[in-house]
């Protein structure tokens, strides 16, 4: 997401890094192409403007132009004028009596019944005991999308076939309220577009179980018509937040930027892909410092935390650190590496030069080096894997046999394989004394 927007704007910045002192020609200059890569990326043009403007109000004037670097100083003010636009954050509210409710609406491929799991799983993860509801008797298999999903989460499913949507949820209400449940996640019908039918339905479900949080699920990929798609719920129920979804499949995500200035509704979530650990909470200072190319160190840091392993991750580091490192850890690292999902992602999160070095790499070709490797590394025997000197012509010919690769690709590995030891050596002596800077 972002990945046209974030390219644009590091050219103009980059531009004005090369400039030294700024003139208000050069400022002007340089915010003009700002706006232009914000429409570009399908911002609200209201939104662009207002944010230009509060960006030039504040970088003409003495206090960047006396700046020891002022390009540094107008992109200062660019990121707290972005996060101004973007808006704060507001969490889920878990009040009142249980089952807590949430509604969660939107037009039908919007990504509702894959959010309403997600949602599951955030809840779960944090103690609840939560039931998903079923309330989409039209749509083919909506019913079973949900099961389905609920059977992966260990999430219990009420669906009451012939019930209408408003009496399906009164009595999933009912009966999470007798088997102590927590939290009632309700997943409505959509429809192609917004309709009379449809708004009637949903007022009636919100009527019928007073949700604590009704969300509204709106797809990145409409970009502007998303807003448009909010003020029209708006008009006939209480959204209380939004969920982004499909972020992931759109280079501009200009909606995002766009939705809280417009509508005043708060971004609650933001959907960054198909599986279901593929929801991040809303943050609005570190989506601006994405979106400006500066990296997003923490949301790392909390993915790696979600996805991998901490006890496994503490044993191989005391492994590595003791000069003890065989191709069963590096295989191990390999898989949890993976974890942390597509490589584009990742590559979002990191700073700048970090960013754009994984970039350039391709996600598909380091895929299949992974995949390969594995099939490798799997071949051998588990004396070979811990005990890699054991190699000779022979075994690895055999291995190249049974992963169905070539020599040379055994041997490829086993060279990369030994300049990580060798790497880990060097840490282990010096524990980090003389190993290169990551950060200036």
């Amino acid at each position: 997401m972002f990945e046209n927007l974030t390219a644009r704007l590091n050219q103009v910045f980059e531009g004005l890094r090369r400039r030294g002192k700024l003139s208000e020609a050069d400022v002007d200059a340089a915010l003009r192409e700002v706006r232009l890569a914000l429409l570009e990326a399908d911002v609200h043009f209201g939104v662009a403007k207002e944010l230009i403007a509060r960006v030039r109000d504040r970088a003409v004037g003495a206090a960047v132009s006396k700046a020891l670097n002022p390009a540094q100083q107008v992109i200062k003010i660019v990121h707290e004028e972005l996060i101004g636009t973007l808006g704060e954050a507001v969490p889920l509210r878990l009040a009142g009596p249980k089952p807590r409710v949430l509604l969660v609406v939107g037009l039908q491929g919007s990504g509702k019944t894959t959010a309403a799991g997600k949602l599951a799983r955030v809840f779960r993860s944090a103690g609840e005991r939560v039931m998903l509801v079923a309330a989409d008797p039209y749509r083919p298999a909506a019913v079973e999308q949900l099961q389905q999903l609920g059977e992966r989460l260990d999430v219990q499913v009420f669906a009451a076939p012939g019930l209408k949507p408003a009496a399906l949820a009164r009595a999933a209400r009912d009966a999470a309220e007798k088997g102590g449940y927590s939290v009632l996640i309700v997943d409505s019908a959509g429809r192609s577009q917004l309709d009379e039918e449809l708004m009637d339905e949903v007022t009636e479900l919100a009527s019928a179980v007073s949700p604590v949080e009704t969300l509204l699920a709106l797809d990145a990929m409409t970009g502007q018509e998303a807003i448009n798609i909010a003020q029209g719920f708006c008009r006939r129920i209480a959204v209380t937040g939004l969920i982004m979804t499909k972020m992931d499949g759109d280079a501009r995500g200009g909606a995002a930027i766009s939705v809280r200035s417009v509508t005043g509704i708060p971004l609650k979530f933001l959907g960054t892909g198909e599986k279901l650990d593929a929801l991040e909470k809303y943050d609005p200072e570190r989506l601006a410092s994405r979106i400006l190319g500066m990296g997003d160190i923490i949301g790392l840091i909390e993915k790696a935390e979600s996805a991998l392993d901490a006890a496994s991750a503490q044993m191989q580091a005391e492994k590595i650190l003791g000069g003890h490192f065989d191709l069963e850890d590096w295989l191990d690292q390999m898989q949890q590496v993976r974890k942390l999902g597509p490589l584009g992602q990742i590559a979002e999160m990191l700073p700048g030069r970090f960013r754009d070095a994984v970039q350039q790499a391709d996600p598909t070709d380091l895929e299949a080096g992974f995949r390969l490797s594995e099939a490798i590394i799997k071949s051998m025997t588990v004396a070979e894997r811990r005990n890699p000197e054991i190699l000779n012509a022979s075994r690895r010919r055999r291995i190249a046999s049974g992963s169905g690769t070539g020599v040379p690709e055994v041997n490829r590995l086993m060279k990369q394989f030994r300049d990580a030891q060798k790497l880990f050596r060097a840490m282990q002596t010096s524990r980090g004394r003389g190993m290169p800077k990551l950060f200036d």
